[in-house]
């Protein structure tokens, strides 16, 4: 047994509230001027960057709630507290901040140190009927943590001082580390001992471990090991009815696991403070290629042939010629899939040949040079050509470059099983193409990439942009939304994949799931908060 008893200090910079991070994340005034001027020269027209709102100038309610004094060591109702606390990360609630409106703040931020806070904040909030939001890194993107219309008063509680790593198994590889830890801060601490997570939704540099398993966030793996679900070992987490913490295991068969009661319950029952996460050795062998077809429906059959044979890629992800030519530079007529192996014992030359051969048997063009392998030598893959311009724009996530410019860009994702896809697929962009004419026009641009395969189907992602009149976003977005949701529930799909439900995907969820699952939601939510103050509004109604 490792352990590491240092916690991680919170960043000693503010949170944003008009992009995804910190201040030191947001685009600077030559970027953003920049971009307008990229979509200027598109339009054929003056386009200019709106001014960043300071703090202090924006119009907020006053708070409908007084800190008791006992709590003040840790709970505050400052307007920057408050206005970095309002939103998620979708692009609406960007623009929203970026444009100074902020209608409905938390009363109060909460930065619990311990359980003992962490527990007085709680019935705080349940004594006096206020709706308590748990709050990792703010970057929800189906606002999950925004406070509820109708509350009385809405106290934010945010993890990021409960952020340690406190304990490391190292020889059943597993650690138990405190909900509040930021993706890189996890890696840092398990880095000299050797061991990797590897786990990295999108998200990775400013979300927590917290929100992972609240909303079960899909990360690095495109196969096997998906979503934060598949690293969970135990969880612990306190409901205003007290403390539910599940006995840590590598398995069992005792009834339904109730782990999977935490898994995805985005705040509504309790705030996550613990979990044991499994852990693996960090990767040193490699190997990675980018196959092109001329097909976007062969290139799909060959993932579906890849996936199928078990071999378990670390990437086996495919983009249409659409996303293709916009993410990896390409020609526009053709699809890439991007195919990578890894492991820290095994060499991976065998597996990813293996691969290859499944997709040139379906048309597949892949040079020999262009397959790249590296066993322990620390040689690049995956860096360089197509592959590595996809790479580059995945990981350069610049969330609020384009806001306020009258570009209105989204994604939407779900999954489906094979036998659906090709139908699925054509049925969604026409029902979702439709919509796109008749609020964007001509500028609409719609593209597809795969983030995840199963063996029984592929988890699609879409990709929608186009130009919009600045101050109509919302309206055009929501036909849009609407379009998609019904496109893929109506086709068999799922209404989300891995960006969770939250009110933004409430009634699409609704239409999914089983009829007295939604009654048997209610009655474990009751049991564990009777007074309903857990984030109020967020999978199911008010």
């Amino acid at each position: 047994m490792a352990i590491l008893p240092t916690p991680v200090p919170p960043r000693p910079e503010r949170r944003s509230f008009w992009t995804w991070g910190y201040v030191s994340d947001e685009p600077s005034d030559a970027e953003r001027e920049a971009a307008a001027k990229r979509l200027a020269d598109r339009l054929g027209e003056e386009v200019r960057p709106p001014p960043v709102p300071k703090i202090g100038d924006i119009a907020l309610r006053q708070a409908r709630l007084r800190v008791p004094t006992a709590l003040q060591d840790w709970v505050s109702a400052t307007d920057e507290e408050r206005v970095t606390h309002t939103y998620g990360g979708h692009a609406l609630e960007l623009l929203r901040g970026l444009r100074g409106e902020f209608p409905n703040p938390p009363d109060a931020v909460a930065h619990p140190r311990d359980d003992a806070e962490l527990e007085a904040t709680l019935a705080w909030c349940d004594r006096n009927g206020f709706a308590a939001i748990p709050y990792g890194g703010g970057t929800s993107v189906v606002w999950g943590v925004n406070p509820p219309e109708h509350a009385n008063a809405a106290v934010t509680i945010d993890l990021d001082r409960m952020n340690a790593v406190l304990e490391v198994d190292d020889v059943s590889r597993a650690a138990r580390v405190q909900a509040g830890i930021l993706g890189p801060d996890l890696e840092a601490a398990l880095r000299p001992l050797g061991l990797t997570l590897r786990h990295f939704p999108q998200s990775f540099p400013w979300s927590t471990v917290g929100g992972w398993v609240a909303t079960r966030s899909g990360g690095h793996y495109a196969t096997n090991h998906t979503h934060i679900d598949d690293f969970v070992e135990s969880t612990r987490m306190l409901t205003p009815r007290g403390w539910f913490e599940s006995r840590r295991l590598p398995g069992s068969g005792a009834g339904p696991s109730p782990d999977r009661l935490v898994l995805g319950s985005e705040g509504t029952l309790g705030v996550i403070t613990e979990c044991w996460l499994r852990l693996q050795k960090r990767p040193v062998h490699r190997a990675t290629a980018g196959v092109r077809f001329a097909s976007w429906r062969s290139g799909c059959e060959a993932v579906r042939a890849i996936a199928q044979a078990k071999l378990w890629p670390a990437n086996l992800r495919i983009l249409d010629p659409a996303e293709a030519a916009f993410s990896a530079g390409m020609d526009g007529a053709h699809a890439l899939l991007i195919i990578g192996f890894e492991s820290a014992d095994v060499p991976q030359g065998e597996n990813i040949r293996a691969a290859l051969a499944l997709a040139r048997g379906h048309g597949g063009l892949v040079e020999d040079g262009d397959v790249l392998i590296d066993d322990g030598g620390g040689a690049p893959t995956g860096r360089g050509g197509a592959v590595g311009a996809w790479r580059n724009a995945f990981i350069g996530v610049n969330a609020g470059l384009t806001a306020g410019l009258g570009l209105l860009s989204d994604t939407f994702e779900t999954a489906v099983t094979w036998d659906r896809w090709p139908e699925f697929d054509a049925e969604v962009r026409a029902r979702v193409g439709d919509a796109l004419r008749r609020t964007l026009g001509d500028s609409a641009r719609l593209s597809c990439r795969f983030t995840h395969v199963y063996p029984d189907g592929p988890a699609p992602y879409y990709s929608w942009s186009g130009v919009v009149p600045r101050g109509g976003e919302a309206e055009r977005w929501q036909v849009i939304k609407d379009a998609a949701t019904a496109a893929v529930v109506g086709a068999g799909g799922t209404v989300t994949h891995h960006h969770a439900v939250g009110r933004m995907h409430r009634d699409g969820w609704a239409k999914q799931r089983p009829a007295l699952f939604a009654d048997m939601w209610r009655g474990a939510k009751k049991a564990v908060d009777p007074g309903g103050v857990m984030n109020p509004g967020v999978l199911l109604e008010d």
